[in-house]
This record gives structure tokens, C-alpha cells and sequence, in this order.
């Protein structure tokens, strides 16, 4: 995908992309704006102005290094507003830095045990059981829409929530619209913002109930946990910033939605793996790790230099807009022989890399702002598609499967429709 023989030198050598602003391309282009100017320059690096910003483009494994270097950069100011907004929302563990963000990320980690997080893994499996009833009397589904409704269903419980059957439905439709919203302008984000305004009443709403004890939700539950924290400065957080947190709880898992969605499609075009994740164990996560390198998720992540810094022989002075192309770092040919062919077998072994692998960011959980569910997601892919194989049987019918590279967030045009489900 990307023509690079290797990294450049100097800050005179970084290629410049002409013209006044290269706003309508980026979003015109979407996850291939990077790879595209990559493969042009014959380079891992390049500066463009975007959104009437000078940005410095990078891509790889040394640029994801420099990028995740613990302290370098700050998430504020790095993403547009909406995107932000939509996303994390300010006052979030992503907009913090130093101790703040610190401590704020340890209240996180906490909730990231491998007994909480498998958990997660029997709540979602209880809810596809339960929706999986519905499929049998249904011509067809959308798989994609179906696994929304079973990761919200989950995801309330697993954090102390108890949602009744239309408040799923309501929610679900909320964090949807986030989701959908998030990088784009116009309609779609114009929704997305008005919905996320109605949830975040919703969830400061649960906040304030949990601190004025009209609800007890479970002892160490993420609710418990977010409305009794206190942050660096020994306050707790508003109710309005507990929500934000609450929600990032929430709307990242349904989100991975979208990964079955992929899942099922690589293994309809690939059934030779079927088995690999029936099977369960090394093997269905090899494919897991596979769907994650391989199908568009997060296009690219943002930074601000927090203070100057050398790269490469380039001075970044504090204030510098640095975009690291995490699609095009998965698809990186110096780092992933083949890497537009869908071969599982790749990850066979592999002893795991924080700067190579990375569909949601790379860095250290601990002290980068790495997206602290990652392990979550895993598990997650890994337990829906191995209830897809292993649950039921279903058609799958004639659809389009295109995935639209231009379309941030990206998914297979039809969200995978199956038909004629019977439980196995």
C-alpha cells in the first residue's frame, strides 16, 4: 500500500503537500488520505495544512515510537471539536495529561482485570443468547445493528446499569449516532451531537443518583467506581465529567460492533478459519488480531508537542500538530509482509509490538494514552465471532460487502445481512 524505502533525514527532505488546505481531500479520502501521499512522496513522513493547521503526517513503527513517547504530546487541541466531542468529550482521560491524566487512567486499569474483563466476555455472550431468539423468527438481520443491541445490553450490565428492553434501544441508538457522527460534518455529526448531549443527561443523571444513594449499584462496578473516584487534586469528578467517563465505558464497546461485522465477513470470504475460531484458544486470536490489522477502524491519532523536541534532524517546537496514520502503520509493507492479503497465520508466535499493531493507538496502557479497553476489544472480538461460528447457522445472502475507505467510520455497506438463523 505504501512506497517508502525508508525514513528520511532531515527536515528539508519532508516532502509539503501544495495548495491552500487539504480539508476537502482528507475527508473526501478518508482512512487512504496518509497512504495515498505516503505512496506519492516515497515517504514515511509529510506536512500539509489541514483545517487551516500545519500538520506533520507520519506513519511506521519509528514514527509511532516518537509519537508514544511517554510526556511528548497532549490529546487537547488535537482532534477537531466535534470529533472530540463525540468521542471522548473534554475533561475526559484523554484530554489529560501529567499526573491528572495519571491518575485519572489508574481508575481505568483498575476496572481492566482479567476477572472483570471475562466478566464483560459472560454478559455479552447471555445477550447474544438472549437476541439470538429474536434472529430465528426474523427473513434476515444486520449483523452489525444486532451485535449494537447485544454489546449495550452487556456493556450496562458490566458497569451496574439495569436497562429495560426500550432503553437499550434508546441507547443504543445514541451511542450509534456518536459513533456514526464522529468524523464527519454536517447530518450525520449534527445528530450524533444531539444525541450525545441527551445521553450525557442521562448519565449525570446516574452519577448524581449513585452520590445521593437513590441507587446502589455493585461494589467495584465501573458506576461505583467513576462516582466515588477522586482525581489528583483529591476532588471528585463533576457529575458532568463523571458521565463523559461513564460513557467512555459505554460507547467503545458498542462500537466494536463493527469488528463483527468485519469478522464474519473475512471468514464468509476465508472459511478456511472457521475452525481456528471455533476452536477458541491461540489460534481464533491470531484471526482476531488479523481483523483488527487488516479492516479500517481508527484512520489516525492526533498529538500537540507539549515542549520542543528533535526527530529525525526536525526541530518540533511546543504547539506543533503531529498525525500518526495508525491504518497506514497496520498496512505498513515494511512491517507486514503482504499486508493487503487477510493471513491470520501472520500473528503465529508473535511476541506482540506496541508500535506496529495498532488499530486503536500503540504506546504503554500504563503511561501513554493508550486506549486502556484494547484487551477488552480483543476479548470481545474473539467471543462474538466464536458465538457466530459456533451458535447458530445462517445464510448469507447476496449483499454488498464494499467497504468504503472514504467513510470514516468505515463498514461493509450492507453491515452483513444473514438470513434462515437456527441455533446450533
Amino acid at each position: 500500500m505504501v512506497a517508502v524505502t525508508g525514513p528520511l533525514v532531515a527536515a528539508t527532505e519532508f516532502p509539503q503537500e501544495s495548495g491552500f488546505d487539504q480539508s476537502a481531500s482528507l475527508l473526501a479520502e478518508g482512512y487512504r488520505y496518509m497512504p495515498n501521499r505516503f505512496q506519492r512522496h516515497g515517504s514515511d513522513v509529510f506536512q500539509a495544512t489541514l483545517m487551516a493547521r500545519r500538520a506533520t503526517c507520519v506513519m511506521g513503527e519509528d514514527a509511532a515510537r516518537m509519537f508514544y513517547e511517554p510526556g511528548r504530546f497532549t490529546r487537547r487541541g488535537a482532534l477537531p471539536p466535534t470529533t472530540v466531542m463525540l468521542l471522548q468529550d473534554y475533561g475526559s482521560v484523554m484530554t489529560l495529561d501529567g499526573e491528572a491524566h495519571r491518575v485519572r487512567k489508574a481508575m481505568y486499569m483498575s476496572l481492566m482485570t482479567p476477572e472483570h474483563m471475562q466478566q464483560l466476555y459472560e454478559l455479552v455472550t447471555d445477550a447474544w443468547h438472549t437476541r439470538l431468539h429474536r434472529w430465528i423468527d426474523a427473513d434476515s438481520v444486520v449483523l452489525h445493528d444486532e451485535a449494537q443491541r447485544v454489546l449495550c445490553r452487556a456493556a450496562a450490565e458490566w458497569v451496574g446499569i439495569d436497562m429495560s428492553d426500550d432503553e437499550v434501544e434508546t441507547r443504543t441508538e445514541e451511542f450509534a449516532a456518536m459513533i456514526e457522527g464522529s468524523a464527519s460534518v454536517g447530518p450525520r455529526n449534527w445528530r450524533g451531537m444531539i444525541l450525545r448531549h441527551r445521553t450525557e443527561r442521562w448519565a449525570s443523571g446516574l452519577i448524581e443518583d449513585v452520590r445521593a444513594n437513590r441507587i446502589d449499584p455493585p461494589a467495584g462496578s465501573a458506576l461505583d467506581v467513576i462516582a466515588t473516584h477522586r482525581d489528583a487534586d483529591g476532588e471528585e469528578m463533576s457529575a458532568e465529567v463523571g458521565a463523559v467517563e461513564l460513557i467512555n465505558f459505554l460507547r467503545p464497546t458498542i462500537a466494536v460492533a463493527r469488528y463483527l461485522a468485519f469478522g464474519a465477513l473475512a471468514l464468509h470470504q476465508h472459511p478456511q478459519y472457521r475452525d481456528a475460531v471455533a476452536a477458541g484458544g491461540d489460534a481464533a486470536l491470531e484471526v482476531v488480531q488479523e481483523v483488527r490489522r487488516f479492516y479500517p477502524f481508527i484512520p489516525a491519532m492526533g498529538g500537540v508537542a507539549l515542549a520542543p523536541f528533535e526527530w529525525r534532524g526536525h526541530r518540533f517546537d511546543e504547539g506543533d500538530w503531529v498525525l500518526l496514520d495508525l491504518y497506514g502503520t497496520n498496512h505498513d509493507p515494511r512491517l507486514w509482509e503482504q499486508p493487503n492479503r487477510f493471513r491470520p497465520e501472520r500473528f503465529t508466535g508473535w511476541q506482540g509490538n506496541a508500535h506496529t499493531l495498532i488499530p486503536s493507538g500503540g504506546g504503554d496502557f500504563h503511561t501513554n494514552h493508550r486506549c486502556p479497553g484494547e484487551w477488552i476489544t480483543i476479548g470481545i472480538i474473539k467471543t462474538l465471532l466464536g458465538l457466530y461460528v459456533s451458535s447458530m447457522r445462517c445464510e448469507v445472502p447476496r449483499q454488498n460487502f464494499w467497504i468504503d475507505l472514504g467513510r470514516v467510520p468505515a463498514l461493509p455497506a450492507s453491515g452483513f445481512v444473514v438470513s434462515n438463523v437456527t441455533p446450533h
